[in-house]
Formats: C-alpha cells, structure tokens, sequence
C-alpha cells in the first residue's frame, strides 16, 4: 500500500463534483461519476485513477516502523497548525503536456506548508527502490530534481513543487485541441474562482496500479 498527502476540495463542492464528473470517478467512494465516454476517458485515465487532487506529498510506501495510523495522526497535528490561505484559479491551463487547474498567481503561504509537509512525512516513507528511481527517468531531470529524487522520494519539492490539479493525461496537440472545448464549458465558472486551501487527505493507493481512495480529510486549524 502507498500514502499521498494531496489536498482536495471538499466532496460535496460545486468544483469537485464538476471535476469527478470531467473525470468519471470519485475518490471519496470509489464510484463512477457518469457514463462511460470513449472518446473521453482514455485522455483522463491517469487523473482519474488518482483522483482530483494537488500533489503535496507525493505517493510513498510506508517504512518498516510506520503505519497508516501514524501518517493520520500526524496529518491531523499537522493541519490543526495551519491556517487556510487562497489562491486563483485558472482553468484549464495547459501544464506542459497535459491540462490542469494551476494557481493564477505565486504564494509564499503555498511553498511554505508543501515544504513543511515534506519535511514533516519523511520519517513515514521507505527509501526508494532502484526501480521506482528509474521509473522517474532520472536521466531526464535537472541535477537538483535528481538529488531531490534520491533524498526525498520526488523530484518535484521545494523550488521544483509547483501547485497543479491534473485534468488530463499526457495529450497530443490534436487531442489536447479536441478536449479543450469540453473542459473550458465544464470548468469556465471556475476560471478566476477564489480557492480556499483549508484542508488535505490522505489517499491510498491499496495495492499497485489500484485507484487511489481517500482514506482521511483533515482541517486546518482543527483537532
């Protein structure tokens, strides 16, 4: 079984109901959202098995002297120290190869929880297998994300981290020109939105290559 620390709006929000719609799954239950699409759900498979989510704690294996029990309690210390904080929303931004909701604008109250988060779950995650660093294609990083790789389990923390709430996989430009009308009519309300980031989850993987379920939802500023 792996962990991710990931925030995700609340179930029952306008934003995660249209985002687990576009995705055809919810991960608070594991159900089906619609119908199956064709056309559509082979361009939001990746996303959809992992849920809507932002990455703050990328996915991990437990070490030999944690538990889940664990990485919840310390979840839960964790947020009651927080304070929600907002951001924009742009959507659908085109992030590299894929679509996503992104922040409009930078926050230092966002880079500084996703490090301490960081920092507050390595005691929690095994050392990586060599074969989880080559399925990173390390030869592909920048020497920094590689060093971050080895030491963190991610290469994507501190001055790499950067806020994303994937919406599609990895798209050709023909498909990415096919999908965006249908994203900007499911998500245009929400273009410009204020988000509050007032809680996270824990999400778990059950067993390699399963979709990812949420296990905890924990408030910020709250026991």
């Amino acid at each position: 079984m792996r962990a991710a620390i990931y925030y995700t709006p609340p179930a029952g929000s306008p934003l995660a109901m249209t985002a687990h719609r576009w995705l055809g799954r919810n991960p608070f239950d594991g159900e089906a959202t619609r119908e199956p699409d064709e056309a559509r759900d082979p361009l939001v498979g990746s996303p959809a098995r992992y849920g809507f989510h932002a990455t703050i704690v990328a996915p991990f294996d437990l070490a030999d002297t944690a538990d889940l029990s664990h990485v919840d309690a310390r979840l839960s210390e964790f947020c009651a120290a927080q304070r929600p904080f907002l951001l924009t929303a742009r959507v659908p931004e085109k992030l590299g190869p894929f679509f996503a909701l992104i922040p409009g604008e930078p926050s230092e109250e966002l880079f500084a929880m996703e490090e301490a988060a960081v920092r507050a779950f390595a005691p929690f995650r095994a050392p990586l297998s060599e074969a989880a660093i080559a399925r990173r294609r390390p030869d592909r990083l920048t020497e920094r994300q590689r060093a971050y790789l080895e030491e963190w389990g991610y290469p994507y923390v501190f001055e790499e981290f950067r806020f994303h709430m994937t919406l599609s996989g990895a798209l050709s430009e023909e498909q990415a020109g096919a999908l965006r009308p249908a994203l900007d009519e499911a998500f245009a309300a929400f273009d410009g939105e204020t988000l509050t980031i007032d809680q996270l989850a824990i999400f778990v993987e059950p067993e390699p290559g399963a979709p990812f379920r949420v296990h905890s939802v924990h408030r910020f500023g709250t026991v």
